[in-house]
């Protein structure tokens, strides 16, 4: 699909905004990261979001700003306290970088999320689309940015019947209809459409953009060991890769293999023949 961007004129724009708007004055959610102003838990929602379901997110995030109501809470708080509160969202990297980028947010920015883009993407664990989002979130500015819902509704509407379609080819649809007045409601809007896209369609649009990567199953994958490795840690001060593989019924080398790449992402620490929460 090379060649010149998507073209998309004024009457279809107008069309496809009046659809979604009448969509979310009837069937916006309510969710508990959505019309506040404070940055700290906008930050938090937009990192629990990557790569989790809302229903999952909606559970923990009121225990998570509980524990660690501001970024100076989390920036003091241990790693092994942060992934304590993380259990349950998978991918514990997040919290990682969560805790880092709290870290940043308080002793080189004064406690302040940054407002711009290129700012952000220089935080742990912050891409285009979540430094986007945090934007447009936080302070309500226009800027363009994808995720998985805003991805499929863009899919949906504009390239039926296309494959392998490119961000870079929605990133241009996003632009040219998005609402400028209202950049924030509007996002909210999008994401609520795209929500329900799957439920009302037999077809997943996103199978169709060229970032779709089909996901392994859970169960058995290294994923899920790695997973039981952190609660492991989390709940004993230490581990042998010995007890780890015959509390998970798991091969020792398997074990070892994984507990050497949570080390070099900085998750934990070996001491020893033992390892621990970094």
């Amino acid at each position: 699909m090379g060649g010149l961007l998507y073209t998309v004129n004024n009457v279809e724009i107008n069309k496809f905004k009046k659809e979604i708007w009448n969509y979310y004055r009837v069937h916006k959610r309510v969710l508990p990261w959505r019309n506040i102003t404070d940055p700290y838990k906008i930050f938090v929602s937009e990192m629990m979001l990557q790569q989790t379901q809302v229903a999952r997110v909606s559970k923990k995030y009121p225990v998570f700003i509980k524990t660690f109501p501001t970024f100076q809470s989390l920036a003091k708080a241990r790693l092994s306290d942060v992934l304590k509160e993380w259990q349950g969202m998978g991918y514990n990297r997040r919290a990682r970088f969560l805790h880092e980028t709290a870290k940043i947010i308080v002793n080189n920015y004064s406690g302040v999320l940054p407002s711009n883009v290129t700012e952000l993407k220089k935080l742990p664990g912050i891409g285009a689309g979540t430094a986007g989002s945090l934007i447009v979130f936080t302070y309500n500015i226009p800027v363009p940015f994808i995720e998985t819902n805003i991805r499929r509704v863009i899919l949906h509407h504009f390239f039926k019947g296309k494959n392998g379609v490119s961000d870079e080819r929605v990133l241009e649809i996003v632009k040219k209809t998005m609402d400028k007045k209202r950049p924030r409601e509007w996002y909210y809007a999008l994401m609520d459409y795209g929500s329900m896209l799957p439920k009302k369609e037999r077809e997943n649009a996103n199978t169709r953009s060229a970032m779709y990567i089909k996901q392994k199953p859970f169960r058995g994958s290294d994923r899920e060991i790695r997973g039981n490795i952190v609660s492991f840690l989390i709940a004993h001060p230490s581990g042998t890769v010995r007890m780890i593989a015959k509390k998970y019924k798991k091969e020792e080398k398997r074990v070892q293999f994984i507990l050497g790449i949570l080390e070099k992402e900085g998750l934990i620490k070996k001491m020893g023949q033992t390892y621990t929460i970094a």
